[in-house]
């Protein structure tokens, strides 16, 4: 084999060698005014091999940066830009009043996010939302991550939850068919992970489920749920398990907790390897307006805590017209202005 000299791209920083014409990751050209190699450069980045159901065509279209025409190389033959993926930025809205972004960020080479969501009609009835984020260090989490999404997402509207028709039943019962959405992502995960991979996939887990006033919450890992009401005290619906949650809970503040070395790294996943994959759940009565709010940490990591993110998607809404969809583009572009050093999703509710 032959090695080629690694270095970093002048634009973003990403690791690129000495043969690369284009930077993986931000599609900056390298060597401007260089000689065109004869042989094509070959893509070498692996899709994820499930589809992706975003009404948006997996072929790449003209260039966003410039309207130029997409090479064969998957790079625009005007300005030099890299073709985006449909799975590098996608959106789902099943109803009006429930919408979802799910974007790669700026400075990662492939989005592990993924997101799932299923919704009523009627404003406010019910509501599924089920996010991901797949471990980087990991192989194959961004095809699992989407698998384990989707897996979820599937038990989660399969029925609604009755219980023994008292409201605490309801609840319960409510839990327990959250419990097992996280046991169908689990699966999932380990369905896409080779049996014999030496670093198996890994995600994140978070889903809400809104029922008729009840809106239940559970997590693993440090994907994050909140219940944003208009005219009261946010709600952070989860706890994450995390490296830096356990400093927390020490006394440490959330500020120098949550910027250490360690601060992302999480104590529990899903994944083939994972100790213990049981969501840790919340229930809320919901009695008036507000936004749910179901995130990566792409986007907490620029506003962690709960009554500051809560204004910044009160005003990010006021600013949008109130319409879920824009607004959480709208928060996906804001992360990516802070730095977008993570994937990013960012899935809502208007209640």
């Amino acid at each position: 084999m032959t090695s080629t000299t690694q270095t970093v791209c002048p634009s973003c920083g990403g690791p690129v060698s000495e043969s690369d014409r284009f930077c993986e990751a931000c599609g900056a050209e390298l060597n401007p005014g260089s000689a065109t190699p004869s042989t094509p450069a070959l893509d070498t980045d692996t899709e994820p091999t499930i589809e992706i159901n975003t009404g948006a065509s997996p072929v790449a279209g003209p260039c966003q940066s410039c309207g130029g025409v997409i090479g064969a190389e998957g790079y625009c033959e005007t300005c030099g830009t890299k073709a985006a993926k449909v799975r590098d930025h996608f959106s789902e809205q099943p109803s009006p009043w429930v919408a979802g972004v799910c974007d790669r960020g700026i400075r990662h080479s492939r989005n592990e996010d993924a997101m799932a969501i299923a919704a009523d009609t009627e404003p406010g009835s019910r509501a599924l939302v089920v996010v991901c984020d797949g471990v980087s260090s990991s192989l194959d989490s961004d095809v699992a991550s989407l698998a384990a999404a989707r897996a979820a997402r599937d038990v989660l509207t399969a029925g609604h939850a009755l219980g023994m028709g008292t409201e605490s039943s309801r609840g319960s019962a409510i839990v327990a068919r959250l419990k097992a959405a996280a046991d169908a992502a689990n699966d999932a995960v380990i369905d896409n992970t080779s049996p014999d991979s030496p670093n198996p996939a890994s995600c994140t887990f978070v889903a809400t489920v809104l029922e008729d006033g009840l809106l239940v919450a559970g997590n693993v890992g440090d994907s994050r749920a909140y219940w944003f009401p208009d005219d009261a005290e946010a709600v952070a619906l989860t706890v994450d398990d995390s490296w830096a949650a356990e400093l927390i809970a020490t006394g440490i503040s959330r500020a120098e907790a949550e910027s250490g070395p360690h601060a992302h790294a999480i104590t529990r996943w899903l994944g083939k390897d994972a100790p213990d994959h049981t969501p840790r759940t919340t229930t809320v009565h919901v009695t008036g307006p507000g936004w749910v709010v179901v995130c990566s940490d792409g986007l907490w990591n620029y506003c962690s805590e709960a009554a500051p993110l809560a204004d910044l998607v009160r005003q990010t809404a006021a600013a949008n017209g109130g319409e879920p969809k824009a607004t959480a583009s709208a928060l996906v572009d804001w992360a990516n202005a802070q730095g977008g050093q993570d994937n990013i999703t960012v899935a809502l509710a208007r209640i």
